[in-house]
């Protein structure tokens, strides 16, 4: 079939595995352009493995430190007449370019949020891996099943404490407009924490230990966006950030519970891109749209890969790494500092209607949407008849 690109709402509902496989050998080679990660680990886990931050984590893993890894994602398959997801078809190209130069590479599609997946995991790591040394969690969800309980939490993009009003983008509509936000009950606060919090984090790590399969001095880190004033009512210090605290607490637990393993567990704080989770957050098309332009200008601008590849170099796997007074890596000192935010108030306050394609980057906002789906890709021929069904080798 020909394949274009279907948008609806923040969601682009199909997928290219041409194009997909493209941006997947993108990252790939940048990768295999930077000096490998020294004392990098040998044996990973990325949990959420398929798209943005966790596929960079992956790719940055075997390319960069020739790791074994082992990956969990939710991914819905092909048909001859239904192309897959994105991740699927990002997963598909990972295994054939890992197996390619001898990585062991596998995946396990399904519930990470499930005891049942948990378990098939652990047996996989047993046969084929013995242990893992690093643990990469990066879910993104609206919702989660407790595996104790049975009961579904739904996650909520609310402020907390006052409703809030503020600028945002409709990308269906082409329109900058003011948007109202009533804040979350305690429920809603509550619910989303139980989805985006650490609670899961911590049962992974809980299940790999007490199974025998997390090695000693292991290293696990979840991923969180904190971000600046402009986002903290809809983000920082709403529902959101509510949950991301709360791997905070997470990341303390975990290294308290395993000190016999003397397993370092840390939040990683990644700057705004965007990806299939950020666009659905009310005000982020805008600001991302903006701080593209700026740090574009100011030669700052990373993309996932660039930031995982700094994480582990400057991070996870650095001699003299930085942590923020809250035990953080914070990679995201490129957008946050005061001058580049002084920059983007200054375009936010004056944005309008009229002169939103002046002073922000939407292209390129809109270029990264659609190569998350494997559209606009360099090279690809998108007119051309290609089969939506391609499976995992």
């Amino acid at each position: 079939m020909v394949i274009q690109p279907k948008i609806r709402g923040f969601i682009c509902t199909n997928a290219h595995p041409v194009g997909c496989a493209a941006h997947v050998r993108e990252q790939i080679d940048y990768i295999k352009q930077q000096p490998k990660v020294a004392g990098a680990p040998q044996r990973v886990l990325v949990i959420g493995c398929s798209t943005g931050y966790g596929l960079a984590s992956r790719i940055t893993s075997a390319f960069g430190a020739g790791a074994k890894t082992l990956g969990v994602c939710f991914e819905k398959e092909p048909t001859e007449k239904k192309t897959a997801t994105a991740g699927w078809y990002n997963t598909a190209a990972f295994h054939e370019a890992a197996h390619a130069e001898g990585l062991y590479a596998e995946t396990l599609n399904g519930d990470a949020f499930s005891d049942e997946l948990k378990a098939e995991t652990i047996a996989r790591i047993k046969a084929e891996m013995g242990q893992v040394d690093l643990v990469i969690y990066s879910l993104a969800s609206p919702k989660r099943k407790d595996p104790e309980s049975g009961e579904v939490y739904s996650s909520t993009l609310k402020p907390v404490g006052k409703a809030y009003t503020t600028k945002t983008y409709d990308t269906d509509k082409d329109l900058v407009k003011e948007i109202t936000l009533e804040p979350a009950n305690d429920d809603e606060i509550a619910n989303t924490v139980k989805v985006m919090g650490g609670e899961d984090w911590e049962r992974w790590l809980k299940a790999l230990a007490d199974a025998g399969v997390l090695a000693e001095n292991a290293k696990t880190t979840a991923y969180t966006y904190i971000g600046k004033e402009l986002t903290w009512p809809i983000y920082g210090h709403a529902t959101i950030g509510k949950a991301k605290e709360d791997l905070d607490r997470a990341a303390a637990a975990i290294r308290g519970d395993h000190s016999d393993l003397n397993v370092e567990a840390y939040v990683s704080s990644l700057k705004a891109l965007v990806t299939q989770a950020s666009s659905a957050i009310p005000v982020m098309p805008l600001y991302i749209s903006l701080i593209y332009g700026v740090m574009k200008e100011e030669g700052t601008h990373e993309g996932c890969i660039e930031q995982i590849y700094r994480l582990f170099t400057e991070g996870l796997y650095a001699d003299n790494a930085v942590l923020d007074e809250a035990g953080r890596f914070r990679m995201d000192g490129k957008e946050t500092n005061p001058e580049t935010q002084a920059k983007i108030k200054a375009l936010w306050d004056q944005v309008t209607q009229e002169n939103f394609h002046e002073l922000a980057d939407y292209e390129g906002y809109h270029a990264d949407f659609l190569k998350l789906f494997g559209f606009g890709m360099a090279g690809v021929d998108y007119d051309a008849d290609v089969d939506p069904v391609v499976l995992w080798s």
